[in-house]
């Protein structure tokens, strides 16, 4: 007997105990169900489109006076009633 022969011998013993072992390692250990999603089953979501990207919105000067002046008068209508 070559060297190479008695190798792929012991591997192969020792394959055939490795799953002698497990057939009984499992036989004795009792069965657990696994939590979440079984093995292999691969849900693929959609790739949603990209959406056209809205385009800013600009204030104009006149638009931004306006909100201040209403700030300022609900501050003032606050303050006086604060005041009484």
């Amino acid at each position: 007997m070559s060297i190479t022969n008695l190798i792929s011998e012991i591997d192969a013993e020792i394959l055939r105990l490795q799953e002698a072992r497990a057939l009984l390692a499992g036989a004795l250990s009792p069965v657990a169900k696994k939590r979440g999603r079984p093995a292999g089953v691969v849900k693929v979501a959609a790739k949603p489109a990209k959406a056209a990207k809205k385009a800013k919105r600009n204030l104009s000067p006149e638009g931004r006076a306006r909100i201040a002046a209403a700030a300022r008068a609900r501050w003032a209508a606050l303050k006086m009633a604060a005041k009484k």
